[in-house]
């Protein structure tokens, strides 16, 4: 039986670029990993392996550290779309680019100053996040006429050690679970955020600061929501975002509930009052759901595996 060919791509996959800007004695680093995927005219690769219309993946890696150098990174989405642009308008055969990236963010060591004080901490006193975790994300992907640009993060952990309660369920003859009134609320938060910037003729966004600003009202929302699930703490981060950033709108979460359990220490003739927990890794309650703006398509897929 005959085949015919279907979707294809080709690329150079997780390119390691470090960006070291020296301002003085001041250095600035933007560290990225970026993922190049081409598709256009193709089919005579595959069907008689002509390379005509073949850009070689090493040159797309080339490319990349030379953008590095010649563009400098401003944003991860900014230095996609330097890079999403050049792959369409200098090779006829490529119609779409498509460019992944993650930056992994490093953190001042703070020197000594005997001159340092302490600055009081606000009234949420029982919201954390781990240091060192993240990863910032983002795809930009052109077509030679449409822009679509997602970002967003992986891998932020975060934790409400009161203010969270779970009763009122289904039960049935199977479950187990007891209701709680006062428990962890902890999860490793995924998301992706699309933006509403899709051609040259529009206003760009200030990708640092949207990042920046998006991240900050996500945390915020989940610091000052009373949770009664994780799935409305979900809807209340997304819409927290949805309402401050007018470029933002579509936000997809992946959120695991990273279930947090009482020890029961009675059998040592200890009370437990809400201190000690067994932190559960596996299996785990795993709540996804996109938060829209009103009238608004959605376009993120509902599987981020690959996103």
């Amino acid at each position: 039986m005959p085949t015919i060919l279907g979707q294809n791509q080709y690329g150079k996959a997780e390119n390691r670029v470090v960006k070291i800007t020296r301002d003085g004695d001041t250095h600035h680093i933007k560290d990225l990993n970026v993922s190049v995927a081409l598709s256009g005219d193709m089919d005579d690769v595959h069907y008689s392996g002509s390379n005509a219309n073949v850009l070689p993946t090493d040159t797309t890696k080339n490319t990349v550290f030379a953008f590095a150098k010649e563009h400098g990174i401003e944003s991860a989405e900014q230095f996609g779309i330097h890079l999403a642009r050049h792959f369409v308008s200098s090779q006829e055969p490529i119609h779409r680019a498509r460019i992944r990236i993650e930056e992994y963010s490093w953190e001042r060591i703070a020197t000594s100053d005997g001159n340092s004080k302490f600055i009081g901490a606000d009234e949420v006193k029982h919201s954390f996040v781990r240091k060192g975790q993240e990863t910032r994300v983002s795809q930009i992907t052109y077509d030679g006429d449409n822009w679509e640009v997602i970002s967003g993060l992986k891998d932020l952990t975060v934790m409400n050690s009161t203010n969270s309660e779970f009763w009122g369920y289904v039960k049935d003859r199977y479950t187990t679970l007891k209701e709680a009134y006062d428990r962890i609320l902890a999860t490793d938060v995924s998301a992706r955020w699309r933006y509403n910037w899709t051609s040259d003729e529009q206003r760009m966004p200030n990708w640092e600061k949207s990042y920046e600003q998006a991240r900050k009202h996500m945390l915020h929302a989940f610091a000052e929501t009373y949770s009664l699930s994780l799935q409305q703490t979900l809807y209340q981060m997304g819409s927290r975002i949805i309402n401050s950033r007018s470029e933002i709108d579509e936000i997809r979460f992946s959120l695991p509930n990273n279930h947090h359990f009482l020890v029961d220490l009675e059998p040592f003739g200890l009370k437990n009052d809400n201190e000690v927990y067994f932190a559960a890794d596996r299996p785990y309650g795993l709540i996804e759901a996109t938060v829209l703006r009103d009238g608004v398509e959605p376009k993120i897929p509902v599987d981020m595996t690959n996103l």
